[in-house]
């Protein structure tokens, strides 16, 4: 354990003695160990020691921090910062979209222009989307999701980039998201529909419809799992 004396011992040693600068006195110190979190406050001759929550300690920090998200993209639903940076949830609504699923390697992409349901996508800078479906514009947090329809999005709702490379701009992730080809290396890693075990079945017969059957949707939570999610 460090002594007031030899915490003032070293900071009169970094600070040269030529500059006359009076020692500045140690008031606290906070202490992360692998199982808790202490804060040490002095006071005069008097040291006192206790346990506090690393969590208490961040919201106190933070008082000091003017946080905003400036404006939002159209679009936009909510905004968040996350362990990895800021995101941004977006409202996709149902349209008819042309998709291109690469079966194999080295051959033409099979086309599809076909309708889908509205998406909830939640986007970070250069990285690969999160994706769910939903029937409609969230009103509530406990409107459901649902699973997307789409190759390349696993169970939790994350998507495999490949080489595919996202833009900085949030608001054109969707969009490149669309643009990139789909393959089917994920065809066995859970259902995204009811009637149809394979997506390209699905995709096929909905083919020249002008609606998503949003009856075949497989539920996935709420809106607001996605709002308290922890993006890993």
């Amino acid at each position: 354990m460090t002594t007031k004396t030899e915490t003032n011992d070293a900071l009169q040693w970094a600070v040269p003695e030529s500059l006359a600068i009076p020692p500045d006195p140690l008031r606290a110190r906070i202490d992360f160990h692998n199982q808790a979190c202490t804060l040490t406050l002095f006071d005069g001759d008097v040291c006192k020691t206790k346990i506090v929550s690393a969590m208490e300690v961040a919201h106190a920090l933070a008082q000091e921090l003017a946080i905003s998200s400036g404006l939002l993209p159209e679009g936009a639903l909510w905004w968040r910062n996350t362990k990895l940076g800021p995101m941004t949830a977006f409202y996709e609504k149902p349209k008819l979209w042309r998709l291109a699923l690469q079966e194999k390697a080295l051959t033409a992409p099979r086309r599809f222009f076909i309708p889908l349901p509205g998406f909830i996508f939640l986007c970070m800078p250069g990285r690969a989307p999160w994706v769910y479906a939903i029937k409609s514009r969230p009103r509530a947090l406990t409107d459901k999701v649902f699973h997307a329809p789409l190759y390349n999005v696993h169970e939790n709702g994350s998507t495999c980039a490949g080489n595919h490379k996202y833009p900085q701009r949030v608001d054109l992730i969707i969009d490149s998201f669309f643009r990139s080809f789909f393959n089917r290396e994920d065809e066995h890693a859970g259902r995204r529909s009811k009637k149809n075990q394979v997506l390209a079945k699905l995709w096929e017969s909905l083919e020249g419809q002008k609606k998503y059957p949003l009856d075949d949707l497989i539920e996935f939570g709420t809106v607001r799992d996605l709002v308290e999610m922890e993006m890993p």
